[in-house]
């Protein structure tokens, strides 16, 4: 019999879809042990307001989480102010962020086999005199890791990330051997890890129209991306590159590969959102934790009418136990 894989699933923005997502799980029975890591009020007042028949159960370290059909699991957070569909308030920034501690904490511990995010909205936290850039980002200096690779992946598709959320003209110039380098390791070891991948082959994007048409378009291939692949492939790693991304994100090249690592947001993200939009999940590798999310956003006009597509959440906590279970093959491999 498996080892039981518990999820930690944080509902997000009181005012977005999150919450009604997440109890949107109650509708069957469950595979995987969710913990719904959110406000009770919250949670109970968006059900009654879209007619969930729902029972919600405090959850106790330790004891299995509720997979009945028409049962959650919650690990209440005090906190939310206001539980208004689409309409967003300053005062529960902190509650969302202290959903993400106790979440994120609670993997550190060993009570949860990693943690699933529903989505939240930056602009409101930072409203509120908070300084914050993103999931990725927050969980990076919680946990104390130096690097953190964004990484969204489809059944068909991965794309990894050697920056993230940067102005376009800031690009260059921090694409530098250490970021590259980093970003590679982490990615190739996470692919072994959380994907059970033994020899993983992953596609480089270069950073130039032609990938720099050998200097004539730019120069980073030549001066950066190449020399640091070079001396990555001498330490083992699979990589094929810099390739011009018009012609990496083909049949061709992508029969052959497990990821791609593209160099920026919009180099890589837009051709897998075509590919799979409401089928991708995010997943931050480098973390000591497991950690998938939705690949949208709060979508404040759904909010509250009972529309929203739990698609891409159902693929997060699917691809999350994923993960979980091919971490704990590759510790007990590691104690043999």
């Amino acid at each position: 019999m498996s080892t039981p894989v518990i999820l930690a699933l944080t509902a997000g923005e009181p005012a977005g879809i999150g919450p009604e997502l997440c109890l949107q799980l109650a509708a069957k029975a469950r595979g995987v042990g969710v913990v719904l890591v959110a406000s009770r009020e919250l949670l109970q007042a968006r059900a009654d307001e879209l007619g969930i028949q729902v029972q919600l159960h405090e959850w106790v370290p330790g004891t299995v989480p509720e997979s009945r059909a028409g049962h959650l699991s919650v690990r209440h957070v005090a906190g939310c102010d206001s539980t208004i569909a689409g309409q967003l308030d300053t005062a529960n920034s902190q509650y969302v962020l202290d959903t993400l501690t106790l979440a994120a904490n609670g993997c550190l511990r060993g009570d949860f086999d990693g943690m699933v995010t529903a989505p939240v909205h930056k602009g409101v936290i930072n409203d509120a005199g908070i300084g914050f850039s993103g999931h990725t980002e927050f969980l990076q200096a919680l946990c104390g890791v130096d690097r953190v690779v964004m990484m969204l992946a489809t059944d068909e598709l991965r794309v990894a990330l050697v920056t993230t959320h940067l102005p376009l003209q800031e690009v260059p110039a921090a694409i530098t051997p250490q970021r590259l380098t980093q970003v590679s390791r982490i990615l190739n070891a996470d692919l072994k890890t959380f994907f059970g991948i033994e020899h993983p082959r992953i596609l480089v994007a270069g950073l130039n129209p032609h990938a720099g048409e050998g200097g004539h378009l730019g120069r980073e291939e030549i001066e950066v991306i190449e020399p640091t692949l070079e001396t990555l492939r001498a330490e083992g790693l699979q990589l094929t590159g810099p390739l011009p991304a018009d012609t990496l994100f083909t049949p061709h090249w992508l029969e052959e590969a497990d990821a791609v690592l593209a160099m920026y947001h919009d180099q890589g993200l837009p051709v897998l959102k075509f590919q799979g939009f409401g089928r991708a999940v995010n997943v931050t590798l480098g973390l000591p934790i497991v950690r998938t999310s939705v690949d949208h956003g709060t979508a404040l006009d759904l909010a509250g009418t009972g529309r929203a597509d739990a698609g891409s959440l159902l693929t997060a906590i699917r691809v999350g136990e994923r993960m979980a279970r091919s971490r704990k093959a590759a510790q007990a491999g590691e104690s043999l």
